[in-house]
């Protein structure tokens, strides 16, 4: 507020104008004493507030805000490249992956203790293997000792495997594959695919428990 002049009053603000309690058994007119305040009292703000009017323009609201949400990841979406796409699908594939995992112990080193960082081990690495990144055979659980320091220990990996999915799976895994480069919108799918997986099996487990 700028100092006043020379001459100049002070013109205090204005008092707020009466106005008509929403509460449509009320009716009455009372002054404000603060700002949105739509009812003369608490009993009346709660009657307003439950009232069928009011929970519909609650739900106008919320839907006009999620439309906006959704506009807004829209044209985020438009202008993201095609490896950030892939490492979002990694992410939720990734996600999955420890969630279907969480109670099984290290592919490799059969290791289940709890103060440890885990990841997701890809017994045919995503460098080499493009086409299995998305596996779900291919991707287990594996401690980082395994992962990072023992390249996998992917001989214990392989042995390991073979009783969890089997021979004939393992040797599926291990045959030549079809190079894959996967569009955009094949990535997209990956990410919506695995995103409802995703909220499926927690809400499995949420229930189990």
């Amino acid at each position: 507020m700028g100092k006043l002049t020379k001459g100049e009053k002070f013109k205090p603000s204005k008092p707020p104008k009466p106005k008509k309690c929403q509460n449509k058994a009320c009716g009455k007119l009372f002054t404000p004493v603060r700002i949105g305040q739509v009812a003369c009292c608490w009993s009346c703000a709660l009657i307003t507030i439950n009232s069928p009017e009011n929970k519909i323009k609650e739900r106008v609201s919320r839907e006009l805000a999620k439309a906006a949400r959704a506009e807004r990841n829209k044209q985020k979406d438009s202008v993201k490249t095609r490896a950030e796409h892939l490492q979002q699908a990694q992410t939720i594939f990734n996600s999955f992956i420890r969630e279907r995992d969480k109670n099984e112990p290290c592919i490799s080193c059969g290791t289940m203790k709890q103060d440890i960082q885990y990841h997701v081990g890809h017994f045919k690495s995503v460098g080499a293997h493009r086409e299995l990144r998305f596996n779900e055979l291919n991707c287990h659980k594996q401690c980082s000792r395994c992962n990072n320091y023992l390249s996998g220990n992917l001989n214990a990996y392989r042995e390991n495997l073979i009783n969890k999915i089997g021979l004939e799976n393992v040797e599926l895994l291990e045959r030549q594959h079809e190079p894959k480069k996967y569009t955009i919108d094949e990535i997209k799918q990956i990410k919506a695919e695995y995103r409802f997986k995703l909220k499926n099996l927690k809400a499995r487990g949420e229930h189990a428990s």
